[in-house]
C-alpha cells in the first residue's frame, strides 16, 4: 500500500528511487554535494524528497562537514517505499534494520507533523541512529499538511535554528 501511495501521489520520489544507479539519482545527489562543498554551510535544511537526496549525498561524501542537518517532513523512514531503497542500505535484520547519521554531520534534528502522511512514521529516531532530536510540531493548515513553508515557519524549526542564527 505504501509503495502504491508513493507511486500515485509522489511520482518524483518513485522516479528518484527507481534504481540505485539511475543517472537522475546520481546527478541529483552529486549536485547537492557540489553545492554543500562550494558554499560550506553550517546548516543543511532539507524537506521531503530533499531529505532523501541530502541524506544520500552526505553519506556519499563524508568529507562534507555540516554542523546541523535539519530534516523536515521526511519520508526517510517509510518502509519498503523509501527506507529499504536508501543508499547506503540500512543495516541489520528486519525488523531491527537501522540507517545512520552521515559521518560528516555533527547533529541531526528531524521535525515532523504527526498528521503528515509523508513523514510517517514521525519519529525517525526509531529507524536511524545518531538523530539528536526528533520533534513533532503541528505545522499544517487546512490543506497544507506537507508544505515546506509551514515546516519552515513552525516553532520547532525556529527553536532549532535559533542558536545557529545568533538568536
Amino acid at each position: 500500500m505504501t509503495q502504491l501511495f508513493i507511486r500515485l501521489f509522489f511520482q518524483e520520489v518513485a522516479a528518484y528511487l527507481r534504481t540505485d544507479d539511475s543517472p537522475a539519482r546520481l546527478a541529483a545527489r552529486e549536485e547537492v554535494a557540489l553545492r554543500i562543498a562550494r558554499h560550506r554551510p553550517r546548516v543543511v535544511i532539507a524537506h521531503s524528497l530533499g531529505t532523501v537526496i541530502a541524506y544520500e549525498a552526505l553519506h556519499a561524501h563524508p568529507e562534507l562537514q555540516v554542523e546541523l542537518f535539519l530534516s523536515l517532513g521526511s519520508p526517510l523512514a517509510l518502509p519498503r517505499a523509501v527506507f529499504d531503497r536508501l543508499l547506503p542500505s540500512p543495516v541489520g535484520d528486519p525488523p531491527a534494520r537501522l540507517g545512520a547519521r552521515p559521518d560528516g554531520v555533527a547533529r541531526w534534528v528531524n521535525i515532523a507533523d504527526p498528521g503528515d502522511p509523508v513523514a510517517i512514521p514521525p519519529r525517525l529516531a526509531r529507524s536511524f541512529t545518531g538523530i539528536a532530536l526528533g520533534l513533532t510540531d503541528s505545522v499544517h493548515a487546512a490543506f497544507g499538511f506537507h508544505h515546506a513553508k509551514n515546516y519552515l515557519s513552525c516553532a520547532a524549526t525556529a527553536a532549532t535554528l535559533g542558536p545557529y542564527l545568533g538568536l
